[in-house]
């Protein structure tokens, strides 16, 4: 059973369309960059929980998170509203195997990414450590419309810092942006264009796809790998090529 703590509510910090990001303090156990939580509120005499990746660096004691307020979400709506000072519940244990060391042996890493689902490879990269073994990462996020983009200033510091290791490719769904590419992530991967854009050939041989995100995307996407590219779902008993992170 989760061990539940009191979180302090440091910042909250308000984008466009429902997206926002909140920042705590409480004292939870170390994690491991990649994984998430659980953030659980007290609404109308029951507890409302939902699980959340870390921003943040296991490093970094601000514990940050990436939400949207879902439309008739009770615990989003919630969240939202709250402001610096107030008190969430969180789980003291960290989750989850979306993490490097679960990565079997690669030349090229490949972070798949919509919407919130930025928040794990953030804490991954911010985290710095076991990225040595791979020549490349490609971190390709997607979003509706480029007024979305809120941490492209913190992708844009990462990819800096790590010079030509690392390659950040922008996709947007809903509007033509110059110099980002537009559209679905599976489309353009199976037309070329991710490929054409990042110079660099998506396949089983020498790459590993890390996933998360809309789960319509992540299906449509692994699907596609495992049919058109031969990759197949990372296990821990049987490695593979493809790494997903769901937990709706």
């Amino acid at each position: 059973m989760a061990t539940w703590v009191t979180g302090n509510v440091v910042q909250i910090k308000h984008w466009r369309d429902g997206l926002f990001s909140l920042i705590v303090h409480a004292p939870i156990y170390p994690f491991t960059a990649g994984q998430f939580t659980k953030i659980g509120m007290n609404i109308n005499g029951n507890k409302i929980q939902r699980a959340y990746s870390y921003v943040n660096a296991p490093q970094n004691s601000n514990l940050e998170f990436y939400l949207i307020a879902v439309p008739n979400g009770k615990l989003s709506q919630a969240l939202h509203k709250l402001q610096s000072g107030n008190q969430i519940m969180i789980t003291k244990e960290a989750a989850g195997l979306f993490v490097l060391n679960k990565i079997p042996p690669c030349q090229n890493l490949w972070m798949i990414a919509t919407g919130t689902a930025i928040g794990p490879y953030l804490s991954i990269l911010e985290h710095g450590k076991e990225l040595e073994r791979f020549k490349r990462i490609i971190l390709i996020y997607a979003v509706r419309f480029v007024h979305n983009l809120n941490y492209l200033p913190q992708m844009l510091k990462l990819q800096h810092r790590y010079n030509d290791k690392l390659q950040i490719q922008i996709i947007i769904s809903q509007e033509k942006v110059p110099g980002y590419l537009m559209g679905r992530i599976p489309t353009l991967i199976a037309n070329g264009s991710l490929e054409l854009a990042v110079d660099l050939n998506l396949n089983a041989k020498n790459s590993h796809v890390m996933i998360c995100g809309n789960p319509n995307m992540i299906v449509d996407t692994q699907q596609l790998l495992n049919n058109s590219r031969g990759m197949r779902k990372n296990s821990k008993y049987n490695p593979g090529h493809i790494t997903i992170e769901n937990y709706w």
